[in-house]
């Protein structure tokens, strides 16, 4: 799979896989152009498979630009019909080496990886077999169900 920044021309595609994987949130391309608007504070890449858009990851820096940048991955999110192929994996591993070059570009260099992610999802092993991201503290009942909050600290990737 080929990561790359995302450009203005794949806001449809990128919406529409977040529409896909969130089915509970609304208003998908306009929450991705906020996203995509906010660079570069908010970093967000692509991953492509045979041309076609199967999955994104958004990163965004916390608490104003810091010689040591605390970032929080935002959102990932893979086409229903790509899951379970290790393009999640791919996405954070290939889009980390990018997004620490961009934090150099500004005189920065990564402290720590911020995630919240569903008490439930199994995407916290993710979190934690790529980052060594650990769950800190739950929060009960914040979206639609209690979400954890998980600190990858001192990422070496």
């Amino acid at each position: 799979m080929k990561i790359r920044f995302m450009g203005k021309n794949d806001l449809e595609s990128v919406a529409n896989v977040h529409k896909l994987a969130f089915v509970r949130q609304q208003h998908s391309f306009e929450w991705m152009q906020c996203s995509f608007n906010a660079f570069p504070r908010v970093l967000s890449f692509v991953g492509e498979k045979d041309g076609k858009i199967v999955g994104y990851i958004t990163w965004g820096q916390k608490s104003g630009f810091r010689p040591e940048a605390v970032i929080e991955l935002e959102q990932l999110a893979i086409l229903p019909v790509s899951q379970g192929q290790g393009h999640g994996r791919q996405l954070i591993m290939k889009s980390l080496p990018l997004l620490k070059k961009q934090l150099l570009s500004n005189g920065s260099t990564l402290k720590h990886i911020l995630v919240t992610t569903g008490a439930d999802n199994f995407a916290q092993q993710l979190y934690k077999s790529t980052l060594g991201a650990e769950i800190e503290a739950t929060i009960k009942n914040l979206y639609s169900d209690d979400e954890v909050l998980m600190i990858a600290r001192n990422v070496s990737i």
